[in-house]
């Protein structure tokens, strides 16, 4: 039988993915020694592909690749007709919005501007609020869309804060949490069910077992 494909998402999720997989006996040198190739065989019932977070989802919806490595805000953002079976605890930031330090953002009744690389997400938030805003995709640094005047405030993941800060900007509502999910193709599921199941559950005990130690250290 054909090894499992997974995709994974380039990066910090790649390295992350790719330790927890080691943790549970995958041998991942072809990933360490890998190349140019971006078809990656992990013994012999599982290979990788490496691709861009919202190329996961697609080549997971499609069944080219029948899991897949991603983070919340792409899943929220592009979709999901797929099962996501698993946080992996690890790629941990947040969703916010953030305004000028000082600004009033909810004072007033003229619609907002915000700017954000990820419209949907926010349209959603703002319809939750019952609020009627204007929203411009930015593909680059969304930061400076309020320092330019192009937009009220931002929709953005954040980290540890600090870019906001050195643009002086500052965050007025946390909308949600973020972390990476291990996602499975529907038809997969049914068809592979026994060997996809018993990857899952490795993965669970070893990403549960971590962070119990991790909570107890």
């Amino acid at each position: 039988m054909k090894p499992l494909r997974m995709a994974l998402t380039k990066g910090r999720l790649e390295k992350d993915t790719v330790a927890l997989l080691e943790r549970i006996g995958c041998d991942c040198q072809a990933v360490h020694n890998k190349g140019r190739r971006l078809i990656l065989p992990v013994g012999d019932s599982l290979e990788l592909v490496l691709a861009k977070a919202a190329d996961v989802i697609t080549y997971v919806e499609h069944g080219v690749c029948d899991l897949g490595v991603v983070g919340k805000d792409t899943i929220m953002e592009n979709g999901s007709s797929f099962y996501e079976v698993l946080d992996l605890g690890f790629g941990r930031c947040r969703f916010a919005l953030a305004a000028p330090a000082g600004a009033d953002f909810w004072s007033g009744y003229s619609a907002r501007t915000i700017a954000t690389k990820y419209p949907n997400v926010a349209r959603s938030y703002f319809e939750s609020k019952g609020m009627d805003v204007r929203i411009i995709k930015i593909e680059g640094s969304v930061e400076l869309a309020p320092l330019l005047g192009l937009s009220d405030a931002i929709v953005d993941i954040v980290e540890t804060g600090t870019t906001l800060k050195e643009n002086g900007l500052a965050v007025i509502s946390e909308i949600c949490p973020i972390s990476a999910r291990l996602i499975v193709n529907t038809a997969s599921l049914k068809l592979r069910k026994r060997e996809i199941e018993a990857l899952v559950e490795q993965m669970e005990r070893e990403t549960a077992g971590k962070r119990e130690a991790g909570g107890n250290a």
